[in-house]
């Protein structure tokens, strides 16, 4: 039988997209809040929608606190109308940055959410997590999990749109992706030294720039979140005398101004991809995503 997804309102337009390439029904879905603030999910059509069928939900948990206990009560509702397998498609997974104990007391997020996620679904289809010392999501997730990567999307963005680029990555941790960019774009790149005495206070260095004045510089980073690494990074370049830059990311966050403040830096451009819903988007996931997902229910079947 054909699988259900579901998506929740935030990510609807990619659960449409979804629901047309993998060949599936979709599923309607409420979600609302009482007055006191307590989360109302209803699967409309009731138990018959799902009953032995896989069902999919999708739902990208950017700023998740308020997003999580909705989807995790949908899961539950689904299991209990005998849907034969509930999965997860997130796109942009969160709590993965608080991977170690960095002062006594401190609670280790990504674990707890880990084995609270695993509760509630079947198993997990996400975009880039951020992986730092956790090896992997199967090191801390009890389901099954595929990671999709969307390097070659940027890659292809940058190779179709910018001329002459020069890709600068954020930090020497990212060096090995930002190289995997620059080498399917056909594009040198370098890589800054990053200095973090906070959450908001970040301090670079970067190479000498001076044998690349005619390359377009293209900042990349997977995550722009407070964007102080590139609003810095960008502040820089145009204090050097280079190109205005073009700034790419794979999940836009932009808390706050960010999005605003970077491109009061100087950045001509800013561009994402649709895990996180953003004006910035432009790089499409959609068909990424599909073929780890009919691993997923081919898996069940």
């Amino acid at each position: 039988m054909k699988p259900v997804v579901l998506g929740m309102p935030y990510s609807r337009p990619l659960a449409d997209q979804l629901t047309a390439l993998l060949g599936a029904e979709a599923g309607e879905i409420e979600v609302r809040h009482f007055p006191d603030g307590d989360s109302y999910v209803r699967v409309v059509g009731g138990s018959g929608v799902v009953n032995e069928r896989d069902a999919i939900i999708v739902a990208t948990l950017d700023r998740p606190d308020d997003k999580i206990l909705p989807v995790w009560f949908l899961a539950d509702t689904l299991r209990e109308f005998h849907a034969a397998r509930v999965g997860l498609v997130c796109p942009y997974l969160p709590y993965m940055r608080q991977d170690r104990r960095f002062k006594d007391g401190e609670a280790i997020t990504s674990v707890s959410f880990a084995q609270m996620m695993s509760r509630h679904v079947d198993w997990m289809v996400t975009v880039d997590p951020h992986l730092h010392r956790h090896k992997s999501l199967s090191a801390i997730y009890g389901v099954r999990t595929e990671v999709v990567h969307a390097a070659p999307l940027v890659s292809d963005w940058i190779r179709g749109s910018v001329d002459n680029p020069l890709i600068i990555g954020p930090d020497e941790e990212s060096e090995q992706w930002v190289a995997s960019v620059a080498r399917a774009a056909t594009a040198p790149y370098i890589v800054q030294r990053k200095r973090r005495s906070g959450d908001r206070s970040v301090a670079i260095e970067m190479p000498d720039t001076q044998g690349y004045r005619s390359k377009t510089p293209v900042v990349v980073d997977d995550i722009i979140s407070t964007a102080h690494t590139m609003i810095e990074t960008v502040k820089e370049l145009r204090r050097r005398g280079m190109k205005p830059p073009i700034c790419v990311g794979v999940h836009g966050i932009f808390a706050g101004d960010a999005f605003t403040e970077l491109e009061r830096a100087g950045a001509v451009a800013i561009v994402t991809s649709n895990t996180v819903n953003h004006e910035s988007n432009r790089i499409d996931i959609g068909n990424l995503l599909l073929p780890a997902i009919h691993r997923m229910t081919a898996a069940s079947q």
